[in-house]
């Protein structure tokens, strides 16, 4: 029964009583458990089975102790309360010191005491987890924090039968553990409530801790102020203002530097002085000197001096350093003497240059308490310092190395982080326990050996990374020589670092129920050892970084799917043609995937469509609408369009998609108009290029002796603005000339202009040797931005002619006549370039294309051969009608010509021309 306030509390089970027996049981018997056991349990057992702890059995040592220690002295009106509380119940009260060592012991019903061992009886013994296994003392202090053990997860066998709870007692103003607070009791009468007494009485103790420190300080003070009083004037020297004045009377920048300078000088406990300077031009001399209270209590003052003299006010002091009035004149409230002051002629020698003014106190303490308040001050100062760098890029490792670079020297003198490379690639990690790579190390030195970075890390269940990573918090090794879970990971490396760092405090990257990895805190052999302020501090910095990081996860994740996508719509090789020889590049953005594309087309008559276009904006919706404009920008080409058209149908393609996506009303702000092409066909025939460009920068062409030029296209507007024309412009293009097309990420940096930009391409361009391979690396590498902001696409193109012996040609008037004449004419052609195998085809082939022209068109007919990688039969007329393929009835005397021509032919179809059209078919060839 617990007693709370006026009403009674019945005891209930807690984990049925009994905890994870069976569980326990599979331990022992060196089966893996997973489930069914706490996680910190787990942990407790492992090291136990580590330090080889017998189940039962086994001694705990005992030692000596100071039954007048100071926390002995803060807990025992604390501890007399809660044996009133639980009078008459089964409870077992114990206080421990900071190495589980028992200080007092109180019983709810001292009948039941004299039922329990003669250990649980006397104080003395020690239940830290090395001695005593799995208790509560032992895993408060591994765990530092509060904590409860019940039944069957004791890993001594004289513990099954208890449940107890245990939360560690730290000293306000360092928040050093001072000791373990415990409540044990019978499995079965655990209670929820039990923890917000535990709570209280902990924070009770500490209260009882800081007036202690309080006291001491005030004594200081009375022993100031008293050796002040004995000089006659302030014990600076000159006169003396109280705190609140002194301070509050400037502005708030120089209150907290000369507080900040204060700390410090009273953390370094000697006699020092030091000059600050105002906002104001003004000097200030901060003087420390020491200063013993009656008590015997050792600590520092530490005064302003200011060389100007002004009227003294009147001496008052802070609420918290508020001192009772004296018994008598020049003694302390608690009857005992202050120490003389030193007289005035030797205070100022200690100071040297200072001169008599108006002095101050600032501060008065213990330079003990002067450290922690500095090391607080400088946690705070670290805490903003990576709030500003951690996370400046969406870059995982760079965002671990980041956490590091913060962390050196301000906190850790090493620290190393294990990442999975799942994290490392943007994706979910699986199980971040057993897929750990080191990922970065970081220290004041390079000769610590850590494992490399990229080497892959197995730890031991028992090392603190695992156990941080099964709680979810931050373990804290004081001292690695005794951690035998950390020794138990490589003894050999671990004995080398031991050489190189003291303590360590691991910590797991956890953001948004996720795991990422775990950083490792290490300090050396000088330093004081890690604290719980300094795991605090480690906890929120690993905190802090893994949300960045996770940030940094999603966005590779997303980058690396906007990749994928845009790679998988990008062309796979070079189709095979004989007009150019090709070569392309693309390099994405560094933080953003856009849509840049580009694109090689065979067309009809040997000819070659180059395109290359660029939808502005970023992202997966700039990336599909690049797939859909390409797929888009072939089909209209393999039509057989002119530039210009081509441009036109892309034009009302994006209209038609934005207004579209206006009518669905999502409101996210994405829109595909500005999106730019160039569009050049080369006929190697002719050796033309025929091109047009909608707000794409132009080609620039490379000539065989080295002249570079871009040539003067109508810009025409981007895609999507609808109604205005495209124009396109033929130019003459000699064989061997290189046509280089590129978006405007090549030439578009904020650290340059267009200009120089395009004359440094110029530059490089001017080499026409190079094969087209080399001139995109060349590209790329003197002329696209180091850190490029949108993505740049290259495309190349040697030029080459078509051998005019294997084009053969005829003009035909427009007579039935004429049909014979060319079939032979065709017969004679193939027999003098060896293909007399295909000449019946290709007989068939002309005989149905010139009777169609010959019915349906008008004026003189063309017919060209064109001996390639096929045999390519065109015929030329004046009109414009295109012919369409249709299936003829029985009874229909035509319409079987077209049929006859799609049967024999690999592919057929029309071209316009500004003269009338141009039907072709396409024949295989043979062996030859």
């Amino acid at each position: 029964m617990i007693q709370s306030g006026e009403e009674a509390i019945l005891a209930g089970l807690v984990a049925g009583g009994i905890g994870p027996a069976r569980s326990r049981e599979r331990f022992l018997e060196g089966e893996a458990v997973q489930t069914g056991v706490r996680g910190l349990i787990l942990n407790s057992w492992q090291r136990c089975r580590v330090l080889g702890l017998p189940l039962g059995g086994f001694e705990l040592p005992y030692r000596d102790f100071d039954p007048e220690d100071r926390l002995v002295r803060a807990a025992t009106p604390v501890l007399d309360r809660l044996r009133t509380r639980f009078r008459g119940s089964p409870m077992n009260i114990a206080l421990a010191d900071e190495d589980g060592t028992v200080l007092q012991r109180r019983f709810g019903d001292d009948s039941w005491a004299r039922t329990l061992p003669p250990i649980q009886q006397t104080p003395g013994f020690v239940f830290a987890e090395q001695f005593a296994g799995t208790n509560g003392i032992g895993l408060a202090l591994a765990e530092r924090r509060l904590i409860q053990v019940y039944g069957a997860e004791h890993f001594s066998e004289r513990g099954l039968t208890n449940g107890c709870s245990a939360i560690p007692v730290r000293d306000p103003l360092s928040a050093r553990i001072e000791g373990i607070l415990c409540l044990a009791y019978p499995r079965s009468s655990g209670h929820p409530v039990l923890d917000g007494v535990l709570r209280r009485a902990a924070q009770a103790i500490e209260r009882r801790l800081l007036a202690q420190s309080s006291a001491r300080e005030r004594g200081l003070l009375r022993a100031y102020l008293d050796a002040a009083g004995a000089a006659g004037t302030g014990a600076g020297g000159g006169h003396t203002v109280g705190v609140d004045a002194f301070v509050q009377g400037l502005p708030r920048r120089d209150q907290m530097m000369i507080k900040e300078r204060a700390a410090e000088l009273l953390s370094h406990g000697q006699r020092a002085a030091i000059d600050v300077t105002l906002s104001d031009g003004r000097r200030v001399t901060l003087v420390s000197r020491p200063m013993t209270s009656a008590a015997g209590v050792e600590g520092m003052v530490i005064e302003a001096m200011f060389p100007d003299h002004s009227p003294t006010p009147p001496l008052t002091l802070p609420s918290h350093l508020t001192v009772p009035p004296p018994s008598g004149r020049g003694a302390p409230a608690d009857g005992t003497t202050a120490p003389k002051a030193p007289a005035a002629g030797a205070r100022r020698a200690e100071r040297g240059h200072v001169t008599d003014g108006l002095a101050g106190l600032v501060l008065v303490g213990e330079p003990e308490v002067g450290k922690y308040a500095l090391a607080a001050r400088r946690r705070m100062e670290l805490l903003s310092e990576a709030s500003a760098s951690i996370g400046t890029t969406l870059d995982v490792r760079r965002t671990a190395q980041e956490l590091a670079e913060t962390a050196v020297p301000g906190l850790a003198d090493f620290v190393t982080i294990d990442l999975p490379d799942a994290v490392l690639r943007g994706d979910e990690p699986l199980d971040p326990r057993h897929d750990l790579r080191r990922a970065v190390i970081h220290g004041i030195r390079d000769d610590c050996p850590f494992y490399p970075v990229g080497k892959r890390i197995a730890y031991h269940p028992t090392t603190p990374q695992l156990r941080c990573v099964n709680t979810g918090h931050a373990v804290l090794e004081p001292d690695l020589k005794t951690a035998a879970g950390w020794l138990l990971q490589d003894p050999e490396h671990t004995t080398r670092l031991l050489s190189h760092v003291r303590s360590l405090i691991a910590v797991p990257l956890v953001a948004r129920g996720t795991v990422l990895g775990i950083v490792s805190f290490y300090r050396s052999l000088d330093p004081a050892p890690f604290g719980d302020d300094d795991r605090s501090l480690a906890q929120e910095l690993a905190t802090r970084a893994a949300l960045s990081m996770d940030n940094a996860r999603r966005y590779t994740r997303e980058h690396n799917m906007v990749l994928a996508l845009q790679h998988s719509l990008l062309p796979h090789g070079v189709p095979s043609q004989d007009a150019v020889e090709v070569a392309h590049r693309y390099l994405p953005a560094e933080s953003r995937v856009g849509g840049d594309w580009y694109d090689i087309i065979p067309l009809p008559g040997t000819r070659v469509g180059l395109v290359v276009g660029d939808v502005v904006g970023h992202g997966m919706h700039s990336a599909a609408t690049m797939g859909r404009l390409r797929t888009a920008a072939r089909s209209f080409a393999e039509l057989d369009f002119p530039p210009d058209e081509v441009l036109t149908h892309l034009d009302n393609l994006v209209l038609r998609l934005d207004r579209e996506e206006s009518s669905e009303g999502s409101g996210d702000g994405f829109g595909i108009i500005g999106a730019t092409c160039l569009y050049v066909v080369y006929d190697p025939t002719s050796q033309r290029c025929a091109m047009a460009r909608a707000g794409h920068p132009p080609p620039a062409l490379v000539r065989p002796d080295g002249t570079v030029s871009f040539p003067d296209l109508p810009a025409g507007p981007p895609l999507g603005l609808g109604g205005l024309p495209f124009e396109t412009a033929e130019i003459e293009v000699s064989e061997g000339s290189q046509l280089v097309l590129y978006t405007d990420g090549l030439i578009e940096d904020r650290h340059r202009g267009i200009d120089v930009a395009l004359d440094r391409l110029r530059t490089v361009l001017a080499q026409p040797e190079r094969t087209p391979e080399d001139t995109c690396q060349a590209v790329l590498d003197d002329v696209a931005p180091v850190h490029p902001c949108d993505d740049i696409a290259v495309l190349v193109a040697r030029t080459h002619a078509f051998d005019a012996q294997r084009v053969a040609t005829w003009e035909l008037p427009a007579e039935p006549a004429v049909v014979p004449e060319i079939r032979a004419a065709a017969d004679r052609q193939l027999a003098d370039w060896g293909r007399e195998e295909i000449a019946f085809v290709a007989e068939l082939l002309l005989s149905e294309l010139v009777t169609n022209a010959l019915r349906h068109a008008s004026g003189p007919i063309r017919v060209r051969l064109l001996h390639g990688r096929t045999l390519i039969c065109e015929v030329s007329d004046t009109s414009s009608t295109s012919p369409h393929l249709r299936r003829a009835a029985t009874t229909d005397e035509d319409g079987r010509g077209l049929f006859l021509v799609a049967q024999l032919a690999l592919a057929w179809g029309t071209r316009h021309t500004p003269d009338g059209k141009v039907i072709w078919a396409e024949c295989p060839l043979g062996t030859p």
